[in-house]
């Protein structure tokens, strides 16, 4: 019989030894913990303060009332004293006008008596203030009793026109304050005045007038902004609408709200209020400085990793 070769079964031997080591290693690999993984996310805070709903109408200026200058006799139109789109104040004189009689009757007083100065003149005065808007004679026409000669703007009467749609009418009660934003970014403090009792037959809109306070002379048809309040609470908990999420049938909404540094849990809320950028949140009732994820926060489970960043904003 042969003897075995010892260094065969010695290389075997060894071998056979390093198999479980090689096991554990590779278990041992396995077993690592896995990465921290983290979602980055910005954060902010939830506000308390006012919030409003609100809607924006045009609004068209225009001069309310109007006044008519007229002649007072028959004759020629001698001189005018105005000029389109002037501002006039009451006593100034616009015309003035002389007949063919005061002109022949005039003459003959002249010659017999040349002291009192007899022109047979008749000034036509403006009797209230405004911008002249509308020129119709001028010197030299022959006119009649009560013929129109101009169209004075009156002052006091300039306003801007809302077409508010019937159903907002409670919005502009009468007496209410609303400013009026111009197209330069100027803003009158205005107060609705009247309603007009008429609605639109097509457009279901009702005329508001609005009486404004303005320094400088401005245009007629300018087109402003006017914001109606529909809705307004004080002392309101707010969060930009960024950081409510909702489901898909828009039921139910909820927050990612940030527990510690690397943690974010959801919060289910009832929402009230909402603007054109936030949300008014009922309930539950969040504290001034509570963090919420605003961005980052689609998708993220129940409870979640995040690592906070930055916000650009």
């Amino acid at each position: 019989m042969r003897n075995p070769d010892w260094k065969l079964v010695g290389l075997l031997a060894g071998a056979l030894s390093a198999l479980p080591a090689c096991k554990e290693k590779a278990a041992s690999a396995g077993e690592e913990a896995p990465a921290d993984v983290r979602t980055p996310v910005t954060v902010t805070e939830v506000a308390i303060g006012p919030l409003q709903t609100f809607v924006e109408l045009n609004a068209t200026s225009a001069y309310l009332q109007s006044n008519y200058i007229k002649a007072t006799a028959n004759g020629y139109i001698k001189q005018v004293g105005v000029k389109l789109g002037q501002r006039v104040a009451p006593g100034q004189t616009a015309f003035v006008i002389k007949t063919k009689e005061a002109e022949a009757l005039g003459n003959t007083i002249n010659r017999l008596d040349p002291s009192l100065h007899f022109t047979g003149l008749i000034p036509i005065r403006v009797t209230t203030a405004g911008f002249v808007q509308e020129l119709n004679h001028q010197p030299g026409d022959y006119v009649q009793d009560g013929e129109q000669l101009a169209v004075l703007a009156d002052g006091n009467s300039f306003g801007f026109v809302l077409n508010v749609p019937y159903e907002w009418r409670a919005f502009v009660a009468v007496g209410a304050s609303l400013d009026v934003t111009l197209p330069d970014g100027r803003r009158l403090p205005g107060r609705v005045s009247r309603l007009l009792p008429s609605v639109d037959s097509v457009a279901q809109t009702q005329q508001v007038l609005l009486q404004v306070k303005t320094p400088t002379l401005l245009p007629q048809n300018l087109v402003g902004r006017v914001r109606l309040v529909k809705e307004q609470k004080n002392g309101v908990v707010s969060l930009p609408k960024g950081a409510v999420l909702a489901d898909e049938a828009q039921a139910h909404f909820w927050v990612m709200k940030i527990l510690d540094s690397a943690t974010a849990v959801k919060v289910p809320v009832i929402r009230g209020l909402e603007t054109a950028d936030r949300v008014e949140i009922v309930r539950p009732l969040f504290k001034p400085g509570d963090k919420i994820v605003l961005t980052g926060n689609y998708g993220l489970p129940d409870t979640a990793k995040v690592l906070i960043q930055k916000s650009d904003q």
